[in-house]
């Protein structure tokens, strides 16, 4: 079953995929509104007694904090996935007020490191953004896939999904998940020069990042240039961007809305989804794929993430497509029997100033999952294109950033 512009919200609800459900974009401004999660929800980390760490990294990192066990706990037996995990931190990052009272969140994130034997020429690095209700480790196979040709990349985890903080948080809207992301990049990435990419709902909250931070040189009177912002580029995989609403969802009493979210993470659902996702499920949809994006719903304090986000409508990528000027890379699986890439490919296509298509083979709707290496190869040529090298030299954090940073944490 493919879905055209004019699906329920309803069904696209049922048709979450266990990786990158495409449900969730916000049906209109008066619908939004935030939900604050219950205090009694608990968390590995505590933002008020975290323990942070000014890394050589130059981020404040929580120690507190530890990957999840996908092989033993999750009985998840795919090695990658457990290479994943291990690699995974959670840094303490800034955000505004209405998101947390200490004005810090904790965001997991996994690094793959270029390759020093691949990297023939310096390409910018890449920001990933999982799909709906997914997490980091969606990146598993293409991450280091990208650092073998050389890329550095950083998958993210978005605020209330993944392994994020998950107490004393007061928003995990669309809103404050784009605020988290921005935080993230400006801790980890120094706001340096970057080409973020998203896949399904990930490839929304692209958009949404990629619209308030695009890159901007300008010249004055004398000659002078100067910039602003720091996205060089999007790269959009089978992304959702026009199919706006949860509709009805939004304006679900509490109780409702909480019992719908239980329905989110059931087995019986997330393998239905699962299902849908790939051109071949028989070698793709496996009991691993599930458990990898299930089993972070199972964190105390997710359901209450959820009923936030569900409550504030959800992201509003659609008018902000036009304005992503900066060259973009759409990738989309032929076979994708969740978004029909006829329909919404060629409207990212028709719609963004600077954007081209590629078609991934014998392929549904996870091309990051299912053909890696392909998928990997379409992206590295197009970091290496003119358009997104790397303009200016990335500006190292100095040593009394990083502990201003530290002080006003802890203040």
């Amino acid at each position: 079953m493919k879905y055209s512009s004019n699906i329920s919200a309803a069904t696209v609800a049922v048709a979450l995929a266990a990786t990158t459900a495409t449900a969730f974009v916000a049906p209109s401004p008066s619908s939004s509104s935030s939900s604050r999660p219950s205090s009694s929800s608990s968390s590995s980390s505590s933002s008020a007694s975290v323990a942070i760490s000014a890394s050589a990294a130059q981020f404040q990192e929580d120690l507190t904090f530890s990957p999840p066990d996908t092989f033993d706990a999750g009985e998840i037996s795919e090695q990658l996935c457990t290479d994943a995990a291990a690699k995974m931190k959670r840094v303490m990052v800034p955000v505004p007020d209405y998101v947390s009272d200490t004005g810090y969140v904790g965001i997991s994130f996994i690094r793959w490191e270029a390759s020093p034997s691949a990297k023939s020429a310096k390409t910018l690095p890449l920001l990933l953004v999982h799909g709906f209700d997914s997490s980091a480790l969606e990146y598993r196979r293409l991450g280091p896939q990208l650092a073998s040709l050389g890329i550095d990349v950083y998958c993210v985890d978005l605020l209330g999904w993944g392994y994020t903080q998950l107490d004393e948080v007061n928003s995990f809207s669309a809103k404050a998940k784009v605020e988290a992301l921005k935080g993230f990049w400006e801790s980890v990435g120094d706001n340096g020069e970057v080409v973020v990419g998203g896949a399904s709902l990930g490839g929304a909250a692209t958009i949404e990042f990629a619209a308030q931070n695009l890159c901007r040189t300008e010249t004055d009177e004398d000659g002078e240039e100067t910039s602003s912002g720091f996205v060089r580029g999007t790269v959009l995989i089978d992304a959702q961007g026009f199919v706006d609403g949860i509709g009805p969802m939004s304006f679900l009493p509490a109780p409702l809305a909480r019992a719908g979210i239980k329905v989110l993470k059931s087995v019986p659902l997330r393998d239905s989804a699962n299902q849908m996702s790939y051109y071949d499920p028989s070698t793709y949809a496996t009991e691993d794929a599930l458990k990898v994006g299930r089993m972070h719903c199972l964190r105390d304090g997710w359901e209450d993430g959820m009923l936030s986000f569900m409550q504030s409508g959800g992201f509003r990528p659609k008018e902000k497509v036009p304005l992503i000027d900066v060259p973009t890379l759409v990738l989309w699986g032929r076979q994708d029997g969740i978004l029909d890439g006829e329909e919404f490919a060629n409207k990212f296509v028709n719609g963004m100033p600077n954007a081209r298509l590629e078609w991934i083979e014998e392929c549904g709707h996870v091309p990051h999952l299912e053909q890696p290496e392909l998928t990997a190869k379409s992206i590295e040529a197009f970091l290496r294109e003119e358009g997104v090298r790397p303009l200016k030299n990335a500006s190292a954090q100095s040593a009394a950033g990083i502990f201003d940073g530290l002080f006003n944490f802890l203040n």
